[in-house]
């Protein structure tokens, strides 16, 4: 497979993804072993317009494991030239002057696809506003696929916040690609998912259903993916306060939960897991952060056609 950006989920098939899959176990191998030095004369750039904790210190840790160099700014609305007017697009032709790749995450939908269109070197699209987060759904596939063994005939909940919650945009996306997929949507009223999502499942003959019932969900599903309800993309607090506090796992909803299932969830979490739960084998979130590092490395060795 040959991979220059990372922009959305949907650039993915079976294929690609097996490869992906693949190559971050090596990486994860490789991690494990102490790092390599195949980017010993490779640096990338991270400019994040949003903030980030993972995903920004997993793609640096991962370019740093694989020998290269960082540099690059957290808030790049402060502290870049956009906060003097720069376009994203001057900020982008400039920034390839300097190294082999740039990571951004930026608030706007589209924001990634506009870099990749003024860029000389790989962008990777770190989320961009309510769109995609595409390498974090590649990294909640590989979750999926340690914990349970398969990613095909699986059942999945989406839950919380799911209107600009990017992550569960990019990961159904994904989940088209694989054989007999189930997944139930649960959300309050006002953060449904999108037409456009839904669209695109049965476009592709992806079976889902809308339910507000997380007890008999849970009963049903081999992954929940719950979601933090994200206060900065309302526009009021009243909007916010209508979803806020819904659907929260604790205890009693954990023992609606079958054995072999798993908790996911892309982190920050804001109340919608209880910290009671974390000692659960089935508590699976820190484990999917981890595994954020090995598919990151794995995606940069793609970019950047790194061979040994």
């Amino acid at each position: 497979m040959t991979l220059y950006h990372v922009l959305g989920a949907k650039q993915f098939n079976r294929e690609s993804l097996d490869e992906i899959m693949q190559l971050s176990k090596e990486m994860e191998e490789v991690e494990k072993s102490g790092g390599s030095d195949i980017f010993n004369n490779k640096i990338m750039t991270t400019l994040f317009f949003e903030p980030s904790t993972r995903t920004r210190l997993s793609f640096e840790a991962a370019m740093s494991r694989l020998g290269g160099k960082v540099i690059g700014t957290e808030n790049a609305n402060q502290f870049s030239s956009a906060i003097k007017g720069e376009t994203l697009e001057d900020t982008i032709q400039v920034v390839s002057n300097y190294c082999d790749v740039i990571v951004i995450r930026h608030t706007d939908i589209g924001a990634a696809n506009r870099a990749a269109e003024s860029a000389t070197v790989p962008i990777l699209n770190a989320g961009d506003g309510a769109g995609e987060h595409p390498t974090q759904a590649l990294l909640d596939l590989f979750t999926i696929q340690k914990e349970l063994g398969t990613v095909d005939d699986i059942s999945i909940a989406m839950v919380g916040d799911l209107t600009y919650g990017r992550t569960v945009h990019s990961l159904a996306y994904l989940l088209a690609n694989y054989r007999n997929i189930k997944i139930y949507f649960t959300a309050p009223e006002n953060v449904q998912i999108p037409t456009y999502v839904k669209n695109y499942l049965e476009e592709n003959n992806v079976s889902y259903e809308e339910s507000d019932d997380f007890q008999a969900v849970a009963k049903k599903v081999d992954v929940i993916y719950q979601t933090r309800i994200q206060k900065e993309r309302f526009s009021s607090l009243e909007e916010y306060q209508m979803a806020s506090g819904r659907f929260i796992i604790d205890n009693q909803l954990l023992e609606q939960l079958q054995e072999h299932s798993i908790i996911m969830h892309p982190l920050p979490r804001a109340g919608e897991i209880k910290p009671e739960i974390d000692n659960d084998k089935r508590a699976a979130y820190f484990r999917q952060a981890r595994n954020g590092l090995f598919v990151r490395m794995a995606l940069l060795k793609k970019c950047l056609k790194a061979d040994s």
